[in-house]
């Protein structure tokens, strides 16, 4: 389950990671809070506002930031960008703790933190790949999503009893102290051990090159719709849980402990991820459909204990599901398209929130929160059935020859997957799939 640990690079980065993403769940903890009780009357709608801002510029930066990050030194570029996030933390904390924050100044904040992140994220991701081997990929990305969640079981909590306890103002800048783990952690990473970086060549081109890719992979078409559908309308965590937080009656220590909750799934989940040997798209899939039963669950659910309970196994589906494809992403992509690729992935993931969020705020003030995440269950089994419609199309989900009534899945079925500066889109192997693939057809 810990086979990335034997990397100095990687458990360097872990232990910087836990500490900074503790900080960050305590800042999105704030952040939420303060909009939708300080700065509005609780209003769901700018709450969405916020969101959409904030992962609305990885969907419109797209084509630059992938391009930088198969480009220039990964771990320069997260050190630039960390800095400035912590910076913008501080701007947020004092401005909280003079008075002087608006919605507006909010907003344009949101924006900032979104541009940064926009950059920020797929050189993150991609940087996984250079500091272990190609057979402990899917196994590092699982146990970063572990050390994401496992920040989410402590931060959202701490951030909610800090607020109460010492004000919004100061969990922003606590925030900005726990950046300088992430920095330390990358002064600290041995450089001469990192893995060559595969470049692209004159003709590779920019996001054109990566939108080539991914269109010729029938497989990767249906793991970004799948995760879209369930980013823009199931993953609207922090709408969907201060709502409900205020029905139940409870303050932002109940927020915190909500958001905590959902992250001991989490957490579970992405555990479980680190234990598989590879990625499987049949695992995305079952984990859809497991995110749209328990969120139709939780919306039924008459109290707050009960609504947090189910929670844990909403928390559970849905790492699931992202760090599968994250993972099948990341190891079935070639190597020198992988920072576009990996900027098309968050583009989807994170962009796909200034589509959703606004409608689930909206829908939360319209119709109420339990509404807000019926519509989000409803995402889940739809992208479910788009995963299994294509598993049986593509023939890797069939009767069984010996029993008439059964269905197998035949997991070695080759997958057509394309050269990265390919112009004529053979059919080749990418550097890094450990699928078996075709020859050429050349009928």
């Amino acid at each position: 389950m810990f086979r990335s640990f034997r990397s100095f690079n990687y458990r360097t980065w872990f232990l910087g990671a836990i500490v900074s993403n503790i900080g960050g769940w305590m800042q999105s903890t704030a952040q939420d809070w303060v909009v939708l009780t300080e700065l509005t009357h609780n209003d769901a709608a700018a709450m969405g506002a916020t969101m959409a801002l904030q992962f609305g510029p990885p969907l419109v930066l797209v084509g630059l930031t992938g391009w930088v990050a198969d480009r220039f030194d990964r771990r320069k570029i997260l050190l630039a960008t960390q800095t400035a996030l912590m910076v913008l933390a501080i701007g947020v904390g004092v401005l909280l703790l003079t008075g002087i924050l608006t919605l507006p100044l909010m907003l344009c904040f949101a924006a900032a933190f979104g541009v940064t992140n926009a950059f920020d994220a797929p050189a993150r991701q991609a940087f996984v790949s250079d500091m272990v081997s190609v057979e402990d990929t899917s196994n590092a990305v699982a146990l970063n999503s572990a050390s994401f969640n496992m920040a989410r079981l402590i931060g959202p909590a701490v951030g909610g009893i800090a607020i109460v306890a010492l004000g919004s103002g100061w969990v922003f800048i606590a925030n900005a102290v726990t950046f300088l783990a992430m920095l330390i952690a990358l002064l600290l990473i041995r450089r001469g051990e990192l893995n060559p970086r595969v470049k692209s060549g004159r003709k590779g081109g920019g996001l054109a090159a990566g939108v080539r890719y991914v269109l010729s992979r029938p497989d990767l078409k249906v793991v970004f719709v799948m995760v879209f559908l369930l980013g823009a309308f199931g993953m609207n965590f922090p709408i969907f849980a201060s709502t409900m937080a205020l029905e139940f009656g409870e303050g932002a220590a109940g927020y915190g402990v909500l958001s905590s909750v959902l992250a001991i799934g989490s957490l579970a989940g992405a555990l479980l991820a680190a234990r598989r040997d590879r990625a499987r798209v049949r695992v995305i899939v079952l984990s859809a459909a497991g995110f749209g039963a328990a969120s139709l669950v939780s919306a039924t659910m008459p109290v707050y204990w009960m609504y947090g309970a189910v929670l844990v196994f909403v928390g559970f589906s849905t790492v699931t599901m992202l760090t599968t494809a994250n993972g099948y992403v990341q190891t079935t992509t070639d190597a020198a398209l992988r920072g576009r690729v990996l900027a098309l992935y968050m583009a989807v993931v994170m962009g796909s929130t200034p589509i959703g969020a606004p409608i689930a705020g909206w829908v939360a003030d319209t119709f109420g929160p339990r509404m807000a995440i019926t519509v989000g269950g409803v995402a889940g089994f739809l992208a479910s059935a788009i995963g299994l419609a294509w598993m049986l199309w593509s023939g890797r989900l069939h009767r069984a020859e010996r029993t008439r009534f059964l269905l197998t899945l035949d997991e070695t079925r080759p997958l057509q997957v394309v050269r990265a500066m390919s112009t004529s889109f053979d059919e080749k192997s990418a550097a890094t799939t450990p699928i078996q693939l075709p020859r050429k057809n050349t009928e």
